[in-house]
């Protein structure tokens, strides 16, 4: 049974969240405080961490800094701030989701499968990868959508490969730049919005209204689930 820890000040929230993982089929830990959060983590190594970043004293992007100093756990954060910034930040120190409050408790379950999901399939290797309509061969580096043969350049079919991995996962414009790091590529964020331009211009029934390759303004970009 996989382990989740939650961590949120409002008892109220943090019950709820609790409640509904644990009809979902998941053992959950609940704690209140950030430094709480750290030794939990360190102790019984959770599964997934839900995490709300207006912690006391030591905030949620702390927190995040911290765990990522010692641990990959996916974390998904909660958020009440509005800012764009905060969610901005959050992914780029490591989170693997965010969800803003208010939100639905059956939306946090759905997001909590959704990132197990990702994990699962990117802890194991392919060959081919396979998301919904796109497939890319990596040993003869083919790119397909809908068995209509797409002719990328090398740095297209490598950012096209890490979306792919993680559908619905929202990468930042410095988290794909990263991950295409090996390839030839200006060592600048805006350049990637370059190469999804040219990428849904080869991918996309119409790159104007992409199906494939989604904005999360303010944010970065994510592959349709």
């Amino acid at each position: 049974m996989r382990h989740i820890l939650v961590v949120d000040d409002e008892p109220r929230i943090a019950e709820i969240a609790r409640d509904y993982l644990e009809r979902a089929g998941y053992r959950v830990t609940v704690t209140g405080t950030g430094a709480d959060a750290l030794v939990i983590t360190r102790a019984r190594q959770p599964d997934l961490i839900v995490l709300d970043l207006g912690l006391p004293r030591m905030d949620g992007l702390d927190v995040t800094r911290a765990i990522r100093k010692q641990s990959n756990v996916p974390i998904i954060i909660l958020t009440a701030r509005v800012e764009e910034t905060d969610k901005l930040v959050g992914l780029e120190l490591g989170a693997d989701d965010y969800i803003t409050k208010p939100f639905s408790p059956k939306e946090l379950v759905a997001r909590v499968r959704a990132v197990f999901r990702r994990v699962d399939a990117a802890a194991a290797p392919a060959d081919v990868i396979r998301a919904g309509d796109v497939t890319l061969d990596r040993p003869r580096m083919q790119a397909a959508v809908k068995d209509r043969p797409i002719d990328l350049t090398r740095t297209e079919f490598e950012l096209l490969a890490t979306l792919a991995r993680q559908p619905g996962r929202v990468f930042t414009r410095a988290q794909l730049l990263d991950a295409i790091r090996g390839v030839e590529v200006e060592s600048f964020d805006r350049a990637i919005d370059a190469h999804v331009k040219n990428l849904r211009r080869k991918l996309e029934p119409d790159p104007r209204n992409p199906r494939y390759v989604l904005t999360v303004h303010g944010v970065g970009y994510k592959l349709a689930e």
